[in-house]
């Protein structure tokens, strides 16, 4: 029993279910979706929260182009560059037949610096207003201050005496990790069972003590959680539920509407823009999304990918059970090469703060993700990471369903004019063996298909 309710009565109440417990690919196109202006109340957060965001990483770039020399060239800004996706768009055109069909671009957030992946946005902003909220109350430095002091023996001895704790499947932790251990703070992430062997052993390299568990996330997360609990030095980095993880992606969008301009993108109504964003627990993908919606308004539609071993999020939206569920109570294994996005419980703040602003979601096969993996770095000369290709599909699932485009009233017009963005959340610092690894899977799973 499931809430009261069995398995069968689910799916009889909740069609869709049937074909996630299959592990079937789907798409669900949500009809609670509301006017920005209305639905921006229910995140209990600002644009005003936003800018704090955007001004504390602004603050922290001196010190970040001190000790991270790949960000010297950006003055200390994470940041990633746009590109066109012009031999996958052509691709997914030829085998779907699809037709009004506007520009595919990248968000290249696989090779931001740092971590490598959207999570050096969120998950180096919560560590940074850590550490700076402990230096500002013990009188280290000043809002106006050169922050680049932070570099000194000095400090990092001060940091030396706190400690940070996170759960991770692989990303969050690598960002995490490695700038918390660069500030000098003794820093633990506990792993969960997917996680990759060599994003251990760069945290290992890093000065970060791994904690690996056999279990999945939930667990993981759950571990790093009790830890700090045990000891008030330690700051746990609550990945299903932090407002300070949220906001720091949500800066990307006001970042990127900069970038839209200088590439000559326009975003309107008659121009709209459909995001595509891969969805593990939902932090990353949910602020990303918000920041958008402060930007965009309507103009912008945001929608989540999910492996279909793990469509926690949209099990959780769809049923309205929101974290009150996970993947297992439905009997799916939460086991994908995805190992970013294997995550069996939503985030409750995510999914009910943001399922009036998340125009849709759909599932899509560990297979599919290795083959667009193949494609993506063959043809347009990306790297990515299998998790990171979720994103792609979305256009096919957008303009393939006519329901959707019904109800939103997308004219052929608009949606000739429309911009795709795929954001590519990790990839660049895979190890070659590895990567070369994924790329061999790929190629005989298309070989055989």
């Amino acid at each position: 029993m499931i809430h009261g309710k069995t398995i069968e009565a689910w799916k009889q109440s909740h069609p869709l279910i049937a074909d996630l417990v299959s592990l079937k690919e789907t798409s669900w196109f949500n009809p609670g979706i509301a006017k920005t202006s209305e639905a921006l109340a229910d995140v209990g957060l600002t644009a005003e929260d936003v800018s704090a965001a955007s001004a504390r990483l602004a603050r922290f770039a001196p010190y970040l182009a001190t000790v991270f020399p790949d960000t010297a060239v950006t003055g200390g800004i994470i940041e990633s560059h746009i590109a066109p996706l012009e031999k996958i768009r052509q691709l997914l055109i030829d085998e779907a037949s699809l037709t009004n069909v506007g520009a595919m671009w990248l968000k290249a957030d696989n090779d931001l610096p740092i971590s490598g992946s959207i999570k050096a946005r969120g998950g180096i902003h919560e560590v940074l207003k850590r550490a700076e909220d402990l230096a500002l109350e013990a009188g280290l430095i000043t809002l106006t201050d050169d922050y680049a002091k932070l570099a000194s023996d000095e400090a990092r001895a001060f940091f030396s005496q706190y400690k940070i704790a996170v759960g991770s499947t692989g990303n969050l932790g690598l960002s995490i990790g490695i700038m918390s251990a660069k500030l000098g703070f003794q820093v633990s992430v506990h792993m969960s069972s997917d996680a990759r062997q060599w994003k251990k052993d760069k945290l290992r390299a890093n000065g970060v003590t791994v904690v690996e568990h056999k279990s999945d996330y939930s667990v993981a997360v759950e571990q790093g959680r009790l830890q700090a609990a045990s000891d008030p030095t330690c700051y746990f980095v609550d990945d299903e539920n932090s407002p300070h993880l949220f906001l720091g992606y949500a800066v990307a969008a006001e970042r990127l509407a900069r970038q839209f301009d200088k590439a000559g993108i326009q975003v309107s109504a008659d121009n709209p823009l459909f995001v595509y964003l891969p969805c593990g627990v939902g932090g990353g993908p949910g602020g990303v999304a918000f920041g958008l919606k402060l930007v965009f308004g309507d103009a912008v539609h945001c929608i989540f990918a999910e492996p279909t071993h793990s469509p926690c999020m949209l099990l959780g939206v769809y049923t309205g059970l929101h974290d009150e569920t996970s993947v297992q109570d439905f009997g799916i294994d939460n086991v994908t090469a995805a190992d970013g996005l294997a995550v069996g419980r939503p985030s409750g703040f995510v999914g009910k703060a943001m399922q009036r602003l998340i125009d849709g979601y759909y599932t899509v096969t560990d297979e599919e993700l290795y083959r667009l993996m193949v494609v993506a770095y063959e043809q347009d000369k990306v790297k990515l990471e299998p998790s990171a290709l979720a994103g792609v599909s979305g256009m096919v699932r957008v303009l393939q369903s006519p329901e959707y485009l019904e109800r939103m009233g997308f004219t052929p017009e608009q949606l000739q004019n429309a911009t795709h963005l795929v954001w590519g959340t990790g990839g660049s610092m895979v190890p070659a063996d590895e990567f070369n690894a994924y790329l061999a899977k790929g190629r005989s799973l298309q070989a055989r298909s």
